[in-house]
């Protein structure tokens, strides 16, 4: 979708933001510890890389609801999208140590990298644990740098604006963090034996840790920032709860199926993870006995081969959980495509919107 974030400049000043702010962390970072500066490099790695969605979204929603393309608010929407891409490092960072996930992005998540730098060293104590340790820290850095940017975004606004959007940041925060448990939570409860509930609660994760700070409070923030009314936040609102659930239910598919050239992430690697996802839930519900055994005993399973990984994916298709997903990925994105057509618009913000919509769902990565 590089064509799409790099209109009016957006892609390179985002990533300014986000350098500059990394800059003058890693200085002060630097003069409380100079071998700390480590985690900064760390973040810088980690935020090189990114599709800068959740700021474009945030940036054309702002410019749909009639902000201009210059001047103070222009520059609070660019700033708001960098202080989104620090709260996406920051999460990426914390759920990497969770799932234990070895790749991210094409690269070694920062847990790995960290322990790597114990084991060569040869220091004390684990290097698994300090590893972990060290990646935790880190996202709580990243985790403090949002608020600093979202503060700084804010602070030259209308402090009814400012009020508005920082009220909207920081649901967002609430809302990941509580999804965050909830996913951790859903692993560690039984599965499979009510199917329906299943599903539900594998949406009910997604919608609370990815859907709604990937798209929704975005969408929500920028139109904040123009100084929308109720009416149009409200359907601003309609649009982003199933687009959002649209683009994690496509990542969702990508973590079973996906190219790992493309996505950065050995292939499967969900299954291995133990992800109770809805094409896993779909595929528990409409499998035969065998098909529900074979799922239960070797979905989570970290040794899994290439060989059994294709046995799942078998099975997943087989049991038509895959045709199913993408029905209702595409059911989602009509709905939110016919309540982007329908809200009260600047036609240009809108043709983007559009354009950013189809670039969520339809992707290898």
């Amino acid at each position: 979708m590089p064509a799409v974030v790099d209109l009016e400049n957006l892609r390179a000043d985002v990533d300014a933001a986000v350098a500059r702010h990394l800059h003058r962390l890693a200085d002060e970072v630097g003069q409380i510890g100079p071998t700390a500066t480590a985690l900064t490099d760390q973040a810088g790695a980690l935020l090189a890389g990114g599709k800068r969605l959740r700021a474009a979204f945030a940036y054309w929603s702002f410019r749909a609801h009639g902000g201009e393309a210059t001047g103070e608010g222009r520059e609070a929407a660019v700033r708001a999208g960098a202080a989104l891409e620090l709260f996406q490092a920051a999460a990426l960072l914390h759920d990497d140590v969770m799932d234990a996930s070895d790749t991210r992005r094409g690269r070694p998540t920062a847990h790995r990298v960290f322990e790597a730098r114990h084991a060569e060293a040869g220091w004390a104590g684990e290097p698994a644990r300090f590893g972990e340790s060290a990646a935790i820290l880190l996202g709580d850095l990243c985790l403090v740098a949002a608020q600093r940017e979202i503060a700084a975004a804010l602070a030259p606004l209308p402090p009814r604006t400012a009020q508005a959007a920082r009220e909207v940041f920081d649901a967002m925060q609430s809302e990941v963090i509580v999804g965050q448990y909830l996913d951790v939570l859903v692993q560690a409860e039984p599965w499979g034996l009510d199917p329906a509930a299943d599903e539900e609660r594998a949406r009910a994760v997604l919608r609370a840790k990815s859907a709604s700070y990937s798209v929704r409070q975005p969408l929500v923030l920028g139109a904040v920032l123009a100084g929308a009314d109720a009416a149009r936040l409200e359907a601003v609102d309609a649009v982003g709860l199933p687009l959002g659930e649209a683009f994690q239910l496509r990542d969702d598919v990508l973590g079973v199926f996906g190219d790992p050239d493309v996505t950065g992430k050995p292939a499967g690697d969900d299954l291995r993870e133990g992800k109770r996802t809805v094409l896993v839930a779909r595929a528990m519900a409409a499998g035969d006995a065998d098909q529900r055994a074979l799922v239960t005993s070797r979905l989570g399973d970290p040794a899994l081969t290439d060989d059994d990984v294709q046995a799942l994916r078998d099975v997943i298709l087989a049991t038509g959980a895959l045709d199913g997903v993408e029905h209702l990925i595409q059911e989602l994105a009509t709905a939110a495509t016919g309540a982007l057509q329908r809200a009260d618009l600047e036609e240009t913000g809108r043709e983007v919107l559009l354009e950013l919509t189809h670039a969520a769902v339809d992707r290898a990565a």
